[in-house]
Order: C-alpha cells, then sequence, then structure tokens
C-alpha cells in the first residue's frame, strides 16, 4: 500500500503558507477548525477569518496565513486544501509542475522519477476517491 509519506512529508517550512491569497474554508474545514481550535464560530471568524458574502477565508497577516508562526501553529486541524498541498492532480498532465513544487517545497521526495512520483501520486489519488 502507498502511503503519503512516499512521496511527501510535511517539513513545516511555510512556503506554501506564504502570499496575500488564502484558502477557501468548506463546510468540513470550518468544523475540523473550530473542533480543534476548542473555540466558538463567531470567535474563530473575528480573529481568524475573512468573511465576503458566502465565502471563508483564513486571514493573511503580513503575507502569510493568520495560522503561520515558524510553522503551521493549526497543523493538525488545518483546512483539507492545507493538507493536499502539494499533491495536486496537474502535476499528472506537465512534469513542469512537480519541478516547480519540488524546488519550492522541501518535503516532496526528489529521489522518485517523475514517472514514478505519478504513479504512486495517481494511485494515492483514486484510493481518496474511492474513500
Amino acid at each position: 500500500m502507498i502511503q503519503q509519506s512516499d512521496i511527501f512529508a510535511c517539513k513545516q517550512c511555510g512556503y506554501c503558507c506564504q502570499g496575500e491569497t488564502t484558502v477557501s474554508l468548506d463546510e468540513q474545514d470550518v468544523k475540523h477548525m473550530l473542533d480543534y481550535l476548542k473555540m466558538g464560530q463567531s470567535e474563530v471568524a473575528a480573529k481568524y477569518w475573512r468573511i465576503t458574502g458566502t465565502t471563508i477565508q483564513m486571514k493573511t497577516v503580513e503575507g502569510c496565513c493568520t495560522f503561520y508562526d515558524q510553522g503551521c501553529t493549526i497543523h493538525a486541524g488545518k483546512p483539507r486544501r492545507c493538507s493536499q498541498w502539494p499533491l495536486h492532480p496537474s502535476i499528472l498532465c506537465d512534469r513542469a509542475n512537480l519541478k516547480t513544487i519540488r524546488e519550492s517545497c522541501p518535503g516532496v521526495n526528489r529521489e522518485l522519477s517523475y514517472e514514478e512520483f505519478c504513479d504512486k501520486l495517481h494511485t494515492l489519488l483514486n484510493e481518496k476517491e474511492e474513500s
């Protein structure tokens, strides 16, 4: 059985946490974050979220996700999209995408060939779809 750690192990470097754009949260992300933080929704919303209409996103502070401080401060409670990064399906379509991600993310396994990496990623993505 293929494990995510075969191709990626987060080093909490924060590169993916930088920038003025941030992750949108779905209902499951909101519940997961509230459970992890053990805080009420209005308190979390005021302190950590940017809400525009029905879209909830994490705030950014000085160009980083509000939860980044020398690493992810809510690593176990982070949104699904954060957990998925950098294992993006676009890697399967374009070798350059893996090259770019490998250059920016120290957690990506650099020992695998493109083909080996894609084979393992494809298997992982299929297993997640089936579950």
